[in-house]
């Protein structure tokens, strides 16, 4: 189940276990130069609003309504990046035009363990950009689609979908009940710092790679079997 709550996508399996929730929001930054030196993460400027597709159905574009979700609006001089909030481990998956942000791979609806496509929450408290190398991103910064500048287009030749797509698959109950029992896992204390909807929206965006910046991404200490495949959520994030 997700909810979108205060400008955050809030995802929850009770079929799962009461703790089993975690949240997604999207953070307003500037963009780095795009210049090949690496820069540290700008400062977080707020939240991006969040807003349900069929709330906006008839000014909004027919493919949007086909994928569903919500949307965020967007200045192309903006960058953002992705802000997870949440105890119970998940494995979550992010794309931008179905371009795998983690491997830069097309997207897959599968778990990969052995070239690890996903990310693990809460160990991985936020993703600034597109992994191209073993401790480097590249910015997540907006460009228009069918201009050839995204990651998308530059990938696959093609602006068929934009916008960000998200997937989340829980840790398995009895996983958890054993991390926890042995651990004694607590409440993660990680916390991070940090007028389009009156007409109709004409102009569609992607997520294009921008400057680099220094970001891990956390390997998965659980493994590939703690996790509940057959049960996962996702979600499409349009950017206008």
């Amino acid at each position: 189940m997700i909810e979108l709550k205060d400008d955050e996508l809030i995802f929850r399996f009770p079929e799962i276990h009461p703790d089993a929730v975690f949240s997604v929001d999207f953070q307003r930054t500037l963009r780095i130069p795009d210049d090949n030196r690496e820069y540290s993460l700008p400062p977080g400027l707020g939240n991006f609003p969040l807003h349900h597709i069929d709330d906006f159905s008839e000014k909004l574009p027919t493919a949007w309504e086909q994928h569903g979700g919500v949307f965020l609006p967007m200045y192309q001089a903006e960058a953002l990046w992705i802000n997870f909030n949440g105890d119970y481990p998940f494995a979550v998956k992010i794309a931008a035009g179905k371009i795998d942000a983690v491997t830069g791979k097309s997207w897959t609806n599968k778990l990969k363990g052995k070239r690890q496509n996903y990310l693990v929450i809460p160990d991985q408290p936020w993703l600034d950009g597109f992994c191209i190398a073993k401790g480097k991103i590249r910015q997540f910064i907006a460009m228009p689609l069918g201009e050839g500048y995204t990651a998308e287009e530059q990938l696959t030749g093609e602006a068929e979908f934009g916008g960000i797509q998200i997937m989340a698959f829980p840790m398995k109950r009895e996983v958890y009940e054993k991390l926890r029992t042995r651990f004694k896992l607590s409440v993660c204390d990680a916390e991070v710092d940090a007028e389009v909807i009156g007409r109709r929206v004409s102009l569609e965006m992607g997520l294009a790679p921008g400057g680099v910046m220094r970001q891990e991404i956390y390997e998965d200490e659980y493994g590939i079997d703690a996790w509940e495949t057959q049960a996962h959520s996702r979600c499409f994030v349009h950017i206008a």
